[in-house]
């Protein structure tokens, strides 16, 4: 008789399942950022000053496109990897609450947002009149880590959590938890962007606190765009997931904004059940006091059953047969209830 042996997955088979579980966008995002990084590195490309985010250039020659560009490009392998194992988590999160498109919407607004904020902030430093650091608007800003600061204070202002781990090591308040990472990377690692992830954490708060809800579609333009005959193979994709369009503005459903709007459903299903019970016939027991010469109720037969018509009290059982047998004794026709009763 074999024994049983129990084995544990190999390596390829939980990365396979840790890939299958992962949602079309956030794993796309995964997929682009990479591939990107493995061309720079194999065309030998390094020159990121003419695609990263430079307030310099975007401002005296407009060059919007740095936006995005910076977005996608890395600058070392441990750079490109931390970003995206941080993206996994919290792109399926987000992804499996709002949706592919409205997810997909979202990475680009904080892109934008993030640029917007990085581009003011960095010209306010620069030149202010009290401490001037006119090298601010000369740097130049590369990564994804800008979006994933915002995301994180998404994620947790929607979870609801009070305290988070850093690293395992201690728990924080959940609303410092952005900013203590932001001290953190600033100490830990070389060559980070302060400016960068700030205006993440901004864009990320302004997001919650509904600062861009005028910049943000209704939920019939996800639906037309899921709609589209192009994106077909796209959304029968086993990860695509649809966007449900159950908030108003499409914003994000946010901890309060989850506990405000499910006040007036539980108004109307509690409106809803008593009107469908009011219709339902039901036995229902007199409201008046028993009169002492009236029997108990049998509790396994609740009400009590009345003779039409009677007034006083009722006759018993002895009376009801004497009745019954004189009327029968007497070969006429039976009078009626009503008249006997009165």
């Amino acid at each position: 008789m074999r024994p049983n042996i129990i084995t544990e997955a190999g390596i390829t088979t939980r990365f396979n399942q840790w890939w299958s579980s992962t949602p079309f966008i956030t794993s796309g995002v995964i997929l682009i950022c990479g591939a990107i990084y493995l061309v720079c590195l194999l065309i030998g490309y390094d020159s990121y000053r003419e695609i990263c985010f430079l307030p310099s250039a975007v401002a005296s020659h407009f060059q919007v496109y740095r936006f995005y560009t910076s977005v996608l490009f890395h600058g070392s392998l441990l750079h490109v990897l931390f970003n995206m194992l941080t993206l996994a988590p919290l792109g399926t999160e987000l992804e499996r609450i709002m949706g592919s498109v409205r997810l997909l919407f979202l990475m680009f607004l904080l892109a934008t947002t993030n640029a917007v904020l990085h581009l003011i902030v960095a010209f306010l430093v620069a030149y202010n009149p009290l401490y001037p650091v006119p090298s601010l608007v000369d740097e130049c800003s590369i990564g994804f880590s800008g979006v994933l600061f915002s995301m994180i204070v998404i994620e947790t202002s929607l979870s609801g959590v009070q305290s988070r781990s850093v690293f395992g090591l201690f728990n924080i308040p959940a609303k410092w938890y952005a900013w203590i990472l932001l001290i953190l990377f600033q100490f830990l690692a070389s060559n980070v962007s302060l400016l960068g992830h700030l205006s993440g954490i901004l864009s990320g708060f302004a997001y919650t606190y509904g600062l861009f809800n005028y910049l943000l579609p209704g939920p019939s333009f996800y639906s037309s765009i899921e709609g589209l005959s192009l994106l077909s193979i796209c959304v029968r994709r086993p990860g695509f997931i649809l966007c449900t369009g159950g908030t108003t503005y499409g914003q994000l459903p946010t901890h309060y904004n989850m506990s405000t709007s499910t006040a007036p459903s539980s108004l109307i299903n509690g409106n809803l059940l008593r009107n469908i019970s009011s219709w339902i016939p039901s036995r229902q027991t007199s409201t008046t006091e028993a009169s002492p010469t009236q029997e108990q109720e049998d509790p396994r037969f609740p009400g009590r059953g009345r003779t039409l018509a009677s007034t006083g009290t009722e006759p018993t059982a002895r009376e009801a047969s004497a009745n019954l047998h004189a009327r029968l004794l007497d070969n006429t026709t039976p009078s009626d209830p009503l008249t006997n009763s009165q």
